[in-house]
């Protein structure tokens, strides 16, 4: 079955955007870009919120961009072609690889799942993974944490209040002073 990850980056008190909806800190070094490369290279369709829709729309254009460096080259070439599911109750079309959810993010995860193929599904975007956690469908979840506190806004975790046990699989401290870590989440018996 194929699993579900949800992987962002969050500042070290636990936001993916400061009170003021920045998230300038989050521009990540070679290091922590080649990481992001690297997931996409597993990922067999991506689920975004509109938020993240919105600001994942630059990289559709990106390549006729003659600054780009090799691995903002690399980025675009796998996340174009990636298959992209888009949550939104306002857009009513979108564009490039991607279509308007049909469902709510329940429905479509078993639709995805029950679909042949080991390649993970992706959720970007902390209200939509919240969705999902609710119903206790996030297998993994991957933060790359950054060494600042922003002091509120939109938390990267579900604010659910209840419990989820998690396994530490792996984890990674960057030179920018950037940690990876991955976790699975323990399903109780």
């Amino acid at each position: 079955m194929r699993s579900v990850t949800y992987s962002m980056s969050v500042s070290l008190d636990g936001y993916i955007v400061g009170p003021d909806g920045g998230f300038d800190w989050t521009v990540p070094d070679e290091e922590v870009f080649r990481l992001a490369i690297d997931e996409a290279r597993g990922v067999g369709v991506h689920l975004l919120g509109r938020r993240l829709y919105e600001t994942m729309l630059y990289w559709e254009t990106a390549d006729q961009d003659p600054s780009l460096d090799d691995a903002e080259r690399e980025w675009a070439a796998l996340w174009n072609p990636l298959p992209k599911v888009v949550f939104s109750t306002t857009l009513s079309e979108v564009q490039g690889n991607a279509r308007l959810a049909s469902g709510d993010v329940a429905h479509e995860i078993a639709r995805l799942r029950a679909e042949p193929g080991e390649s993970e599904i992706a959720i970007g975007g902390a209200t939509l993974a919240a969705a999902a956690a609710e119903s206790d469908l996030i297998d993994e979840y991957r933060a790359r944490v950054y060494p600042v506190l922003v002091g509120g806004g939109i938390p990267f975790f579900p604010q659910h209040e209840r419990r989820v046990d998690l396994e530490l699989i792996e984890n990674r401290t960057f030179g920018s002073g950037v940690v990876f870590l991955r976790h699975r989440v323990v399903h109780r018996q």
